[in-house]
């Protein structure tokens, strides 16, 4: 299991693809992937965005979500995990969140996943800010819900 959290902007499909290359030990072993991405909207409650700043806890931001994974692993059966998470300055379509689960049926992967990505969402500490088309900035209090159409 991994946790990373970058205050660059990354190639979700190249963390991937580099961590699978170098995790020798699930060679053979994994018969499913699960990747979610999150992205950065240029909107959020009716609101035209254009930037947003990600704050988060340095230390204590990582050992949660170490504690998410090992709670996802508590429940499915997850030969390893991968979470990386930006934090700093992000602008509209750069990725925001990466949460690849790897195990030996498709059920437990997608399953791992979303848990993890929703405890991610409630649980983890992080802080945006905004920054709208209109120049206003604001804090985001809450996240959406992952089903807000």
């Amino acid at each position: 299991m991994t946790v990373k959290i970058c205050a660059e902007g990354f190639d979700p499909w190249h963390e991937v693809q580099a961590y699978q290359n170098a995790a020798q030990h699930m060679a053979g072993k994994f018969g499913a992937t699960s990747v979610f991405i999150g992205t950065m909207r240029d909107f959020n409650e009716g609101d035209d965005v254009k930037a947003m700043n990600l704050e988060h806890y340095p230390g204590m931001t990582e050992k949660q979500l170490e504690k998410i994974v090992a709670e996802a692993q508590q429940q499915w059966p997850i030969i390893d995990a991968l979470v990386v998470h930006r934090v700093g300055d992000i602008l509209p379509n750069e990725p925001i969140v990466l949460v690849a689960v790897w195990t030996s049926h498709r059920g437990d992967a997608f399953d791992a996943s979303r848990y993890i990505m929703e405890a991610l969402k409630s649980k983890a500490p992080f802080w945006k800010k905004e920054v709208l088309k209109s120049e206003d900035q604001r804090w985001v209090e809450k996240n959406t819900d992952g089903y807000k159409r």
